[in-house]
């Protein structure tokens, strides 16, 4: 994912926009703001997994899959 659409999310979450276009304020002390964050991410995950397995299911092995959904999690630097 994207910062832009962690930032997204945030908001969608009960983030609040502080103005300036990009500033946003969150409280990670709030449980419910946590539980709705992470539900958006996870199923913003869910669908990208999804989407892989529909693109490649026919070219690739359930194990080559499974390989390549877990190299998503890998940090790219």
């Amino acid at each position: 994912m994207t910062q832009d659409e962690i930032i997204e999310m945030a908001r969608k979450a009960g983030g609040c926009d502080l103005g300036y276009g990009s500033t946003l304020w969150v409280d990670t002390q709030s449980t419910e703001f946590l539980l709705r964050f992470a539900a958006l991410a996870a199923a913003k995950e869910r669908e990208a997994c999804a989407k892989l397995v529909g693109e490649f299911a026919q070219n690739y092995s359930a194990y080559e899959l499974a390989t390549i959904i877990r190299a998503r999690g890998q940090a790219s630097t």
